[in-house]
This record gives structure tokens, C-alpha cells and sequence, in this order.
């Protein structure tokens, strides 16, 4: 593994909906959602448009992938870097990954300004990311051992010594396991499994 492979990340536990922020009559209502995909993050912004379908604004920004460098900042609108900028600003500043956050505005009758507007966006996402219980989780890869029924005891050894998390068996003559391991220790656990020589050793992707 490499020095500089990234081990862990922090994320949300649960979204968090409806923080309302009001600066000279206009609304400012932030949501917070878990999202892993672009096609989440679509899916999550048609529904808060339709939610609020009369209002003004639905700015938003996003993170995804483990270090958050795939990320979208977006206005809609809004002056330029007065919304989307704002709100990414807070993503990075409590370092969290695989999120959505949107900003909902209605329009009060005063216009704020462009100074005006970014304290708003960078405000409601502050606040709304306030609340939300934010989680370190440890980065973990899949992988798949096949065996055959009398070499079980030897692969339940190894998963017990490393504490490995089985997703999926099967116990038949010919044995199946799908398993996770913590990325900081995989190389060593899949070198501990070719080491027995009876067993087939299949990797796969980070969960």
C-alpha cells in the first residue's frame, strides 16, 4: 500500500433537512444529503425542486470518492461564486466526502448583494452542517476467497486473526466467502491468504 493511500474518510450518519437561515426577508433553507453517485445527487435535486417548486433558487454543492476530489459547485442563478462556492467552502472546511448539500432560497424583496449573498449561502450551509452527526469510517476493500470444505478451518483463522467483516458464504463442498478488509492492512491479509496455497484468492473493489 502506498504512504500516502488514503485510509479513511469522514462523512454524514443521516441527512439533515430543513435548517432555515432568513437574512432581510429572504429564506435561506439547507438540506444535507448522503449521496455516492452523480445519478444520486440528480435524483436528490429533482426532489427538493419539487418540494419547492415556487422557489427562487436551488443552489447547491457536492463531493464524492474518498479524497472528494470529483466535486460541482453550482449558482443556479445567482450571481457568480455567491452560492455554490459558499457552500463548497464549508464541505472542505469540515472535511467531509459523499455528501449533498442544497440551499434553497426564497427571495425576500431585498436584494442582498454579492457579500450579502455569499455570508447567506456560507451561513445556511455552516448551520446545517452543524447539526449533522458526521462519521469517520475506515476505507475497506472486497474480496472473494474460494476453497473447498476441508480448508474452511484454515480461511475462519484468518478471518478471526485479521478481523474481517464476511459479507456473503457459502458452505458447501466447494466454499465461498466475500469479505471486507480494512485498506491500511489489505496487502497484508491477501499475502496471509495465497500463503496457505489451498485456497483461490479473487480481489475486487473498495466499499
Amino acid at each position: 500500500m502506498s504512504k500516502s493511500q488514503i485510509e479513511t474518510y469522514k462523512t454524514i450518519d443521516k441527512p439533515v433537512e430543513a435548517t432555515l437561515y432568513k437574512e432581510k426577508g429572504s429564506k435561506f433553507i439547507g438540506y444535507l444529503f448522503s449521496v455516492t453517485s452523480e445519478e444520486e445527487v440528480k435524483e436528490k435535486l429533482e426532489d427538493i425542486k419539487k418540494q419547492y417548486h415556487d422557489a427562487r433558487h436551488w443552489c447547491y454543492a457536492y463531493r464524492l470518492g474518498f479524497d472528494g476530489l470529483t466535486y460541482r459547485v453550482n449558482d443556479d442563478g445567482e450571481p457568480s461564486n455567491t452560492a455554490g462556492q459558499p457552500i463548497y467552502g464549508q464541505l472542505l472546511s469540515y472535511e467531509v466526502t459523499n455528501v449533498l448539500l442544497i440551499v434553497v432560497r426564497y427571495f425576500g424583496g431585498v436584494k442582498l448583494g454579492v457579500g450579502g449573498l455569499i455570508k447567506a449561502y456560507r451561513t445556511c450551509a455552516e448551520e446545517t452542517l452543524a447539526v449533522a452527526t458526521i462519521e469517520e469510517k475506515i476505507i475497506k476493500k472486497t474480496f472473494t476467497i474460494k476453497s473447498t470444505y476441508e480448508h474452511v478451518d484454515k480461511v475462519m483463522r484468518l478471518i478471526k486473526t485479521y478481523d474481517l467483516e464476511i459479507q456473503h458464504q457459502e458452505m458447501y463442498l466447494d466454499c465461498q466467502f466475500i469479505l471486507l478488509s480494512p485498506i491500511s492492512i489489505f496487502d497484508t491479509v491477501i499475502q496471509s491468504f495465497e500463503d496457505l496455497r489451498c485456497v483461490e484468492v479473487i480481489n475486487e473493489k473498495e466499499d
